[in-house]
């Protein structure tokens, strides 16, 4: 006797359908009924820690940590035996004569030249390091990090792709692992978004502590940012696949649309993977200011979907979240008080810009504050003109300011004229020290490029006279951390408006000289231009510097005019100043000024990528000839 047909196949058929295509369809049941009887088992794995491992999550964590760590430990114990050997050295030289400085002038093992040619100064391939790789004019794809670089980031990568598939292959529930990969992944994330927000910091204290250059912080930055992003993206799809199994397309909709904590989850996802479109160096290049605009908004509106997402489960990674929500406000925090600080004051009122246009399309920008500030040698400041970029800040080199780089000391500062009685002197002190403390400005040189920079150009231009007032603010000093006062010799490379990083470091090094307060006792300055219009750029604090005591003794300057309209441009005015038509050959110049060096050498270089790979290649053929360190400053985006 034949079973009685299922109810449900009669249902499902329309009347006449043979008996065999219903028995058929009930033998293999359709793609909804295999989900929903497959769901009952998928569906815890949807939501909450089931099949989270999180003995396992919190121990690859610690090693997460304990890899970063290490490695910033290695570079601060780097960073001291290098400061512990150039305070020496310079203590050392302070009183010594030339010859005695010959000390220094070689490296005491191959091993340190060695490392410093093959790794830390290296490029990635065999040159291009700063020079960006453009398939186009328009379509920039930046630049290659260095050998160095490349290895962190190796590590970086290498580590939390490790991490990531270290999962329990052994169980036989698909489910239960891709619930493993999602909590993985996203606490991951969440951790990794800690040192993201400190590598992003301006007020970040690893930046004096290591005495890394903006560039590598904005390169670690960038790529740590990309590692979460992946990870987020690595965490939604885990969760998505499973959800999609249990409760189909239609179910995960609805589950999203009812519940907040997925809301906010897929806030945090949305918002890192539009990150992630806009970052390429080729969009960032071609739209700069929209990008910075959206990419802070686009970073508040994750920290705030992550955090809200982890708030409502109160999951395990809550507390990392916390700490990035944490450092995040403090450092908005310290930005707004520093400005306020240096641009508002109660007896002086608020900072007032002088913006000139010169020639060779740039302009003078000076920012006149209302306070004292110390700005030391290299340093850099963000820029802020409402005016011209509502609320957007620009960083820029310091060119020139009208106070000394650091704090006066001892009886230079005070008259050479003898004071005739004790009342006279004190008279005298309290004036210098009252000059010491006078408002400082804070000049820059902006070459008009696209965005901010040619609109403040054009808006001086327009302008009567070619000079207008407007309101602005300035944020830092953030200081430069490669001090250059140990070095006997120090050649220092400016491309373009790279000049304007090097201008305050030389005035300080010729006044510490003639004060015996640094071993410096040779400078070269060599700086390589289109036009002879570009020299207006510098002139008067360049004739400040020609015209300090003891320049003659310590300073050469060699000028490099690739276009000269005539050679009637290119007089040299003295022998310690001199002008060439061309392009400036940094192995030819070093050539002639090594030999000759006094005690260790210093090749400094601020300028187009192009230029400093040049400089950079001639230094690494030359590391063997002696103690010869490499500074590049670069602002790479």
């Amino acid at each position: 006797m034949l079973s009685a047909t299922p109810p449900s196949i009669l249902h499902r058929f329309p009347r006449g359908t043979s008996f065999a295509r219903r028995m058929a369809a009930d033998t293999h049941p359709s793609a909804d009924e295999a989900a929903s009887s497959s769901g009952s088992d998928i569906l815890p794995y949807t939501s909450g820690l089931n099949g989270v491992k999180l003995h396992m999550d919190q121990y690859l964590i610690k090693w997460l940590w304990i890899s970063m760590v290490s490695i910033a430990v290695l570079i601060l114990a780097s960073r001291i035996i290098q400061l512990c050997n150039s305070h020496l050295r310079r203590i050392f030289s302070l009183t010594a004569s030339t010859r005695q400085q010959s000390y220094w002038s070689f490296d005491k093992t191959s091993i340190w030249p060695q490392f410093k040619n093959n790794v830390l100064y290296a490029p990635l391939g065999k040159k291009r390091h700063n020079r960006e790789v453009k398939f186009s004019e328009a379509v920039n794809v930046g630049t290659l990090p260095s050998r160095f670089h490349t290895f962190l980031l190796f590590l970086l990568l290498g580590s939390n792709i490790a991490y990531c598939c270290i999962l329990d292959y052994r169980q036989s529930n698909k489910a239960a692992l891709l619930a493993e990969l999602r909590g993985r992944s996203g606490i991951l994330a969440t951790v990794n978004m800690i040192p993201l927000i400190l590598l992003a910091g301006r007020n970040n204290p690893a930046i004096s502590l290591l005495k890394v250059s903006f560039d590598t912080y904005n390169l670690l930055h960038r790529w740590i940012g990309r590692i979460v992003v992946v990870e987020a993206i690595v965490h939604t799809i885990a969760w998505g696949a499973n959800c999609v199994q249990a409760k189909g397309m239609g179910g995960v909709g609805q589950s999203i649309r009812e519940d907040p904590f997925l809301q906010w989850g897929l806030v945090g996802t949305v918002a890192m993977a539009i990150i992630l479109v806009q970052s390429p160096s080729v969009v960032r290049h071609a739209f700069y200011e929209t990008f910075l605009h959206l990419h802070q908004a686009l970073a508040f509106a994750a920290i705030l979907g992550v955090y809200i997402h982890l708030e409502i489960a109160k999951l395990p990674a809550l507390p990392y979240i916390r700490a990035v929500v944490g450092l995040w406000a403090s450092e908005r925090l310290l930005r707004l008080l520093r400005l306020g600080y240096l641009n508002l004051s109660r007896r002086h009122g608020c900072t007032n810009v002088v913006v000139e246009a010169l020639q060779g399309e740039a302009c003078r920008v000076t920012f006149n504050l209302p306070r004292h500030v110390t700005v030391r040698p290299g340093s850099h400041v963000y820029a802020y003109l409402p005016r011209v970029s509502l609320w957007m800040s620009h960083p820029f080199s310091v060119a020139w300011t009208n106070v000394d780089s650091e704090p006066p000391t001892g009886a230079g500062t005070l008259s050479p004229i003898s004071p005739t009685s004790p009342s006279s002197l004190e008279k005298q002190m309290t004036l210098s020290l009252q000059k010491s403390k006078e408002p400082t400005s804070i000049s820059l040189v902006m070459v008009a490029r696209t965005g901010m920079t040619r609109k403040i150009y054009d808006m001086a231009r327009a302008s009567e006279g070619g000079m207008m007032q407007i309101s602005g603010y300035v944020e830092g000093p953030y200081a430069g951390h490669d001090s250059l006062k140990s070095y006997g010799t120090v050649v220092l490379f400016a491309g373009g408006a790279g000049i304007t990083h090097h201008l305050v470091q030389i005035r300080h090094l010729i006044a510490a000289s003639q004060a015996g307060t640094v071993a410096t006792r040779k400078i070269v300055l060599v700086w390589s231009v289109r036009s002879v219009e570009m020299l207006s750029w510098v002139r008067p604090w360049m004739d400040e510097i020609l015209q300090m005591e003891g320049r003659r003794d310590v300073l050469k300057i060699l000028l490099f005019v690739t276009k000269p309209r005539s050679p009637r441009d290119l007089v040299s005015p003295s022998a310690t100043v001199k002008l060439f038509p061309g392009r400036c050959r940094p192995p030819v110049i070093l050539d002639e000024e090594l030999p000759t060096r006094v005690g260790a050498a210093a090749v400094s270089v601020c300028g187009p990528g192009a230029f400093a790979d040049e400089v950079r290649a001639a230094v690494r053929e030359r590391l063997h000839w002696g103690s010869l360190d490499f500074v590049e400053e670069a602002f790479t985006w």
